[in-house]
């Protein structure tokens, strides 16, 4: 009840966003190929991020 308004951290975001797209990278890899690379390369930059802020 009380987190309903807690601030989510940029890392908390980041995972979010890389779950949203390796998610939609396993659907359109037997569909799409050339899109779903597309978004597997920008999965794996979300993933660099959250792997930065890690560190600090």
């Amino acid at each position: 009840m009380f987190g309903l308004f807690k601030k989510k951290s940029e890392i908390e975001i980041l995972q979010k966003k890389y779950a949203k797209l390796m998610e939609k990278w396993h659907k359109l890899s037997s569909i799409n190929r050339t899109e779903s690379d597309k978004i597997y390369a920008e999965a794996e930059d979300v993933l660099i991020q959250i792997e930065a802020l890690q560190k600090k």
